[in-house]
């Protein structure tokens, strides 16, 4: 039966590059070992039982360049291993000191399960590669892979130099097409940031669509017909997709959506900093510093003390997460029946999320996109799950018009990446843009021409390049206007800069110190692939 309407989740994966080669440990590394025990291994166990059990589903998946590049590199994977093992270890000692405690011993036998289904997909089926995993369910054609801007720059303020834009979005456009074989059909810009003028970069590296939250959409220059039911075309033809509000804050909001039930996990009580020192210390960071464990045994439970949470029942969390699906989608099909009754087309609701919402802050998360794949599969005939690649497919022909600026950052605009407490980076940000363009422009003659003092100034004008984009990265900016870990995202945003300076100095006083640019090389090895023409006029 043809659906009256379709449903796009769209899943935005990322995490800032961090990779410290030159340490032993680095806690900061942890994001990336966290996110993919509770989100990115489960969310790939969804797939494969989705697919096992001959679920007809679609999701869509921005996978950033520096979380492909992370997920594919030794160092930090064999690193991942390491820790998952650790785990492992930690939980075998919980299930022993658990033994006697009835409120607490399913839980911890829960967690040991979890993590041996983490680890035998991580070395056995995916090879100790992440990407292997996404990559067969794109091939299935059930996941739509898209890419983000090369370092995750929010790109409305980058545009006073048009060729910084066009790096970032090319940069990613040619990572993507190395890891799987050809050019990303859409893209995720950084924060959902977009400005009057940037499908142009967009089309000029082959992208067909991207996505901007709801005001970007309706407050266009031309009224939308559809509102955000329906993808417009900018002038030169590239699509844009407009987030559903309703949809969105359902499922992201801990006080008005799904999230905040009290059966849910509580994220803030972990035993890294409940349980005695000399027995979490191997599990903790070498300093003897408290971490999240992401060992966790007791729920939401309500608006009270962490000293006061109840213990967790995940039998009960998994009954609520199914309910929550349930909601979800009857809420999804009332929405599609009524906007079905005024449209002369299936309309289509555009739903977008971190990804890391699903399991790392919302520990039941993966479980509930499971139930609504399922349900949607299964339950009812309203509505469809589909991607934008094939929305465009059924529907080539869409009213043109151009979205206004905008972001899903708060109140919509530029504010969080910019405002007093990270608006310093700018000014240096602009200045290495500058430079970086300068450089690109003024040796774009050269070629692979085996020449040895040309490979050497080529390998130090690339990585110019990569320091450029890694100090780009909106995550820095992010993190200081939050609060969290502002020392570290300050000095990663003055290492790239001076690195930039160091780079370009050597270069234009022709006295390139090859064991300096080796190291710079081996610490910040990102975008094996790049060509700082990029940067060219």
């Amino acid at each position: 039966m043809k659906p009256k309407g379709f449903l796009t989740l769209v899943l935005h994966a990322h995490l800032p590059y961090i990779r410290h080669p030159e340490y032993e440990y680095f806690m900061e590394e942890n994001w990336l070992y966290e996110a993919m025990i509770e989100t990115y291994l489960p969310l790939l166990n969804v797939y494969e039982g989705l697919v096992r059990d001959k679920v007809d589903f679609r999701i869509t998946m921005s996978l950033t360049p520096p979380l492909c590049h992370m997920f594919q590199d030794k160092l930090l994977m064999d690193r991942f291993e390491k820790h998952i093992y650790n785990l492992i270890e930690l939980i075998d000692k919980e299930i022993y000191r658990t033994r006697n405690m009835p409120e607490f011993l399913p839980t911890a036998e829960m967690y040991k399960n979890k993590l041996e289904i983490c680890k035998n997909l991580f070395v056995n089926v995916y090879g100790k590669n992440l990407l292997n995993g996404f990559r067969k369910f794109r091939d299935l054609g059930v996941l739509e892979i898209i890419t983000c801007g090369a370092t995750h720059g929010f790109l409305p303020l980058m545009n006073i130099h048009h060729n910084a834009v066009n790096a970032q979005v090319s940069a990613a456009a040619t990572n993507y097409k190395s890891i799987f074989g050809d050019i990303p059909k859409g893209i995720w810009n950084g924060e959902c940031g977009y400005y009057p003028g940037l499908e142009d970069m967009l089309e000029k590296s082959g992208i067909k669509f991207f996505f901007v939250d709801t005001h970007g959409i309706l407050y266009a220059d031309k009224r939308p017909k559809y509102g955000i039911f329906a993808p417009v075309y900018c002038p030169n033809g590239v699509a844009a997709f407009g987030r559903d509000v309703e949809s969105s804050k359902s499922v992201w909001s801990a006080d008005e959506g799904y999230p905040g039930d009290f059966n849910y996990r509580e994220f803030y009580r972990d035993v890294g900093y409940d349980l005695d020192m000399d027995y979490i210390k191997p599990y903790i960071h070498p300093d003897g510093i408290r971490l999240m464990t992401g060992i966790k045994y007791f729920k939401i439970t309500g608006n009270v003390d962490l000293s006061a949470k109840q213990p967790y029942n995940s039998h009960v969390a998994l009954d609520t997460a199914a309910s929550h699906a349930g909601n979800f989608m009857f809420n999804r099909e009332k929405q599609i029946e009524n906007l079905a009754s005024i449209m002369d087309r299936q309309p289509l609701i555009i739903s977008p999320y971190d990804a890391e919402l699903f399991g790392h802050w919302w520990y039941e998360g993966p479980d509930f996109i499971n139930f609504l794949a399922r349900k949607i599969h299964h339950d009812q005939n309203t509505i469809k799950l589909i991607n934008p690649s094939e929305y465009l497919e059924q529907y080539p022909v869409n009213q043109v018009t151009r979205p206004s600026y905008s972001s899903w950052g708060h109140k919509g605009y530029a504010e969080v990446w910019l405002e007093g407490s990270n608006d310093w980076i700018y000014k240096h940000l602009h200045k290495i843009s500058e430079i970086m363009i300068g450089l690109a422009n003024k040796y774009s003659y050269l070629n692979n021409t085996g020449n040895d003092r040309d490979n050497l100034l080529q390998r130090a004008l690339n990585q110019a390049a990569r320091e450029v984009l890694l100090a780009q990265s909106s995550d820095w900016a992010f993190i200081m206007k939050t609060g969290t870990t502002v020392s570290y995202a300050v000095k990663r945003t003055r290492e790239h800069i001076n690195r930039l300076f160091e780079l370009s100095g050597m270069i234009e006083d022709n006295r390139i110190d090859e064991q300096i640019l080796s190291e710079l090389e081996w610490k910040d090895n990102i975008f094996p692939e790049i060509d700082f023409k990029i940067y060219a006029d």
